[in-house]
């Protein structure tokens, strides 16, 4: 046998196959300098065959083992990681015995089917879109399914920089429709959703490839049988593993300022804060202003605009009678420079440091409300929030110490 027919695997693949750790891991233990071949350290890439004696810590590692493929029907608020110091992680809901992964994943509150197994080699096969493997989604949304959504849904739609490839969507019901993906964007779904202005309510993948979730009720999983495997293998024996499989539709022309329709920017929440596309007008903004059907009409009104009155205080209600007493001090004989400087050597004297703080600050509040800027429809409704929340901190003063009770104070 020729050294070209031998098999040679990546020394980090050939650990993780046998179940002993993951390949991120079997990377750390070969940096470390914990693994053997055939007694010596080797370096980073090494490769090695069936015949080679692999050692982690002076021991041994097992040989390859049988590979595990299961399903689970995943439910809402479960997480797909390997990380176990993360409560409700796939991996405790499971508890087998073997180490193993999921293939792909699904978000927190969504639900459903997914893979996991311990076999590396079929994860990347099943997952990359350029092999075009089908995943199948029941969604309910908060908005009315139309002919325009369906339509926009099924073409491609413009999410994280890129546009999604053409997809299979059909209506379930008013609220609920199915779309069949090849793709596995970040939250894909939802975001897609979001870009029409729909808010997804429930999220649930049915079916991967040829298995489907039916028997298969919330929480529960089973072992993939023989024949289902037979099929999967036949379905993924043209797929590439490799990055140029990922195909991940078609790019989108970067424009300046642009943000993604999901966050801040997107449609749902434009109508929801009224903002962006959603502005409010003038008119509307001074109608909402005089409008108080929403408000409570009994309870205390705090007076937004205050601020906007002349600010009173010290300075405010003493500065002409000082201005009279100063000018009566004020010989006519003087010249209008001495007036001047005597004038406001007695109005130094006459003030104390208090009061010249004051005045500080009396000039300070004028400034700012030079800069005040226009209001908008959002920030009328967050000063409401806010003044209907310091009449309910003054109707509710603290209830009164009880007679025989103790207080503990730092020292």
């Amino acid at each position: 046998m020729t050294q070209q027919d031998i098999k040679l695997t990546r020394l980090n693949k050939y650990i993780s196959d046998t179940g002993y750790c993951s390949r991120r891991e079997a990377d750390r233990l070969i940096e470390q300098g914990r693994v053997t071949i055939n007694g010596k350290i080797p370096e980073m890439g090494t490769k090695v065959s069936d015949g080679d004696m692999v050692s982690v810590n002076g021991r041994p590692v097992k040989e390859k083992q049988k590979r595990i493929y299961i399903a689970l029907n995943k439910p809402a608020g479960i997480t797909c990681t390997t990380e176990r110091h993360i409560h409700g992680n796939v991996i405790d809901l499971i508890d087998y015995s073997t180490r193993i992964f999921p293939i792909g994943r699904l978000d927190k509150p969504s639900e459903g089917l997914i893979f996991l197994t311990n076999d590396g080699d079929i994860v990347n096969k099943i997952l990359r879109a350029g092999n075009a493997h089908e995943k199948e989604y029941i969604v309910k949304v908060d908005s009315t399914v139309t002919d325009k959504f369906l339509t926009g849904m099924a073409h491609g739609v413009p999410i994280l920089d890129t546009v999604t490839k053409p997809c299979k969507v059909t209506r379930e019901g008013r609220f609920e429709f199915k779309i069949i993906l090849t793709q596995g964007l970040n939250q894909q779904i939802r975001r897609m959703c979001e870009h029409f202005g729909f808010q997804v309510k429930s999220l649930t993948r049915t079916r991967i490839m040829n298995i489907d979730i039916k028997g298969l009720a919330t929480g529960q999983w089973r072992l993939l049988t023989d024949n289902e495997m037979t099929e999967i293998n036949a379905m993924v024996e043209g797929s590439s593993s490799t990055e140029e499989a990922s195909d991940y539709g078609q790019v989108k022309p970067k424009v300046k300022g642009q943000h993604s329709k999901r966050g801040v920017n997107s449609a749902a929440r434009q109508k929801r804060f009224g903002y962006g596309d959603y502005a409010a007008t003038p008119g509307q903004i001074l109608n909402d202003e005089a409008s108080s059907d929403s408000w409570d009409q009994d309870e205390t009104v705090v007076d937004l605009d205050k601020d906007d009155q002349p600010t009173s205080n010290f300075w405010t209600q003493n500065e002409k009678s000082s201005d009279a007493d100063v000018s009566s001090n004020v010989s006519p004989d003087m010249s209008p420079d001495m007036s001047a400087d005597l004038v406001q050597q007695d109005k130094s004297a006459s003030y104390s440091d208090e009061q010249i703080a004051s005045r500080a600050r009396f000039n300070s509040a004028e400034k700012k409300k030079e800069r005040k800027k226009p209001a908008t429809r959002f920030s009328i409704i967050a000063d409401r929030e806010k003044a209907k929340l310091a009449n309910a901190t003054k109707a509710s003063p603290a209830a009164p110490r009880v007679k025989g009770t103790l207080s503990l104070k730092k020292k």
